[in-house]
């Protein structure tokens, strides 16, 4: 799955291009914006980093369209609709705990406080948190520096324990 950030001016809401792997195509509207790295690739970043297969792009690679999502092309599998919900629901634990790891990881990243028990409450090694925050302040970093209307391109490719995709 390849997605598509367009850096935007000032606090513009971020659309990013989402290209699945079965040729079906959305525009996705997320927060962030300027200088502020998008919500969006935050989670790309740390996921990716983290192997994080479940989470809100793992969900969105295996069929998963959340309502800030927007179809642009190609023809959608049969029962898509039907195949997102039941994913939606069976995931949204795993969903949860993206959510958290990624706060986790962008308050490591930022040098702000971390609770006791929140690094070991993850199941990830503090290495590997350590890790994706050095690699999501090298991010940050290097999006500031974009201009307007450049981009950056993430190639989701997480490895599936499921089912052997990347």
């Amino acid at each position: 799955m390849k997605l598509t950030f367009r850096r935007m001016a000032d606090r513009r809401p971020v659309e990013t291009l989402v290209e699945r792997d079965d040729g079906v195509a959305f525009t996705m509207r997320g927060a962030g914006g300027g200088s502020d790295l998008p919500h969006d690739l935050a989670h790309a970043v740390v996921e990716r980093q983290l192997g994080v297969d479940d989470g809100i792009w793992g969900c969105v690679a295996d069929g998963v369209v959340w309502r800030s999502m927007t179809h642009l092309s190609g023809r959608r599998p049969p029962h898509a609709a039907e195949r997102s919900d039941r994913l939606k629901r069976e995931r949204s634990a795993s969903v949860q705990r993206a959510e958290r790891l990624a706060d986790l990881v962008g308050r490591l990243a930022s040098g702000a406080d971390v609770l006791p028990g929140e690094i070991p409450a993850t199941g990830k090694p503090p290495a590997a948190l350590a890790a994706a925050a050095a690699e999501l302040r090298d991010v940050q970093r290097r999006w500031a520096g974009l201009t307007v209307g450049e981009i950056w391109v993430v190639e989701w490719g997480v490895v599936r324990g499921r089912s052997g995709r990347r």
